[in-house]
């Protein structure tokens, strides 16, 4: 079963009722067992019988004295014995108390752990499916169960809308874009067109590619944050290969040398969205490198049980402070929207939809002299 996780340096809700219900049960058999106690002394006191004799008032006077003398030592031995035994069962029924009091204590928090359970494997790819579905009697925690639910579905729907909209504006807007770009290169295929003319029909195809490029980002990426529609035994090794072949001529026309370290790691997963994904990395390592004798390096294999791509690269420093910024759609260092001359600012964003998607991580640190390296883990199937 999930534990609630306790925090360092503070006593856990766990812990608190445990300590609540068995001071409690404490409390109450130690103020029965004093009753017991006070109770029997009393009642073996009372019950002590009185010897008539026939000797004489002298006689009968020193056997009453005696007999007294040895009442009080029989019931202050009884008494003791009562309160050594009393000490020993309530100690007893504090550490049974203890014990049964943190398994109160863990069943009554079962839902919770349940709840976290779930919370911490919630994603937008699980979204539609991960609910808490708490059984049981319609108390407070069931009522906080269902509401969470509910949250879930609505926070479903909210991101089921935001990727149709997403999706469809991309859609809608790549027509146009086409019909640009056929109109651009019909002009400029005239032979009569001014040089001015073709200079500008030039600059409106480049802007114009700059923007279907977009709009393809835009829909790879809302289709990496959709649940995965292929699974299909791959290799990541196969894949990074096929994504270093492609961008071989990028590569060089960049003056880049990209050095791999390829072993063989199989898994379950849509094998386009993954070579995109590897793509975008090595396409990034390339694009922000160093002007002459750049490198960039990617290595595949198993590490810790998980499946592993690293691509790193020489490159400007990159504060530690904007790594994780740079995986937010339209990110680029130091700046927002700008240098868009290099891309649209999407890479990094699809790239942790993607794994995402897959049940893994990526997770990048600035390398030292210069550039980043970024890792990605997904789980061995």
């Amino acid at each position: 079963m999930e534990r609630v996780k306790e925090l360092p340096g503070k006593v856990s809700i766990r812990w608190r009722l445990t300590i609540t219900y068995s001071a409690l049960v404490f409390a109450a058999a130690a103020a029965l067992l004093f009753s017991v106690y006070a109770i029997v002394g009393n009642a073996i006191s009372a019950a002590w019988p009185i010897f008539e004799t026939n000797l004489p008032p002298t006689l009968d006077a020193q056997f009453q004295e005696y007999m007294r003398s040895y009442q009080k030592l029989a019931v202050q031995y009884a008494r003791d014995a009562l309160l050594t035994s009393s000490v020993m069962a309530l100690v007893g029924v504090g550490i049974l108390a203890l014990i049964i009091g943190y398994f109160i204590a863990d069943r009554a928090l079962r839902p919770v752990a349940q709840m976290t359970a779930t919370a911490k494997k919630l994603s937008e790819s699980t979204l539609a499916h991960q609910r808490i579905a708490l059984e049981g009697p319609n108390d407070e925690l069931k009522e906080l169960a269902d509401t969470f639910d509910a949250m879930l579905t609505r926070l479903n729907v909210a991101f089921d809308t935001q990727r149709r909209f997403v999706a469809n504006a991309s859609h809608e807007l790549r027509t146009p874009l086409t019909i640009n770009r056929t109109v651009l290169e019909i002009a400029l295929s005239d032979p009569e067109a001014s040089q001015d003319l073709k200079a500008l029909g030039r600059t409106l195809l480049e802007v114009n590619a700059r923007n279907e490029k977009l709009i393809e980002g835009l829909l790879l990426l809302a289709r990496s944050e959709r649940e995965l529609a292929v699974r299909k035994p791959l290799d990541v090794m196969e894949v990074a290969q096929t994504a270093v072949e492609q961008l071989a001529p990028f590569a060089e026309e960049h003056g880049v040398t990209v050095s791999t370290e390829l072993v063989s790691a199989p898994t379950i997963g849509d094998p386009v969205l993954l070579e995109r994904s590897v793509s975008n990395l090595l396409e990034n390592a390339v694009k922000y490198n160093i002007p002459e004798n750049g490198k960039v390096w990617i290595r595949t294999g198993m590490a810790d049980g998980a499946l592993v791509v690293q691509v790193a690269n020489t490159g400007q420093h990159v504060p530690a402070y904007e790594v994780n910024s740079l995986f937010e759609p339209f990110r680029r260092l130091h700046a927002d929207r700008v240098d868009s001359a290099k891309g649209s600012g999407l890479g990094l964003s699809i790239v942790r939809a993607v794994v995402q998607a897959h049940g893994g991580n990526v997770a990048a640190v600035p390398r030292d002299g210069g550039g980043l390296v970024v890792t990605i883990r997904l789980p061995r199937r």
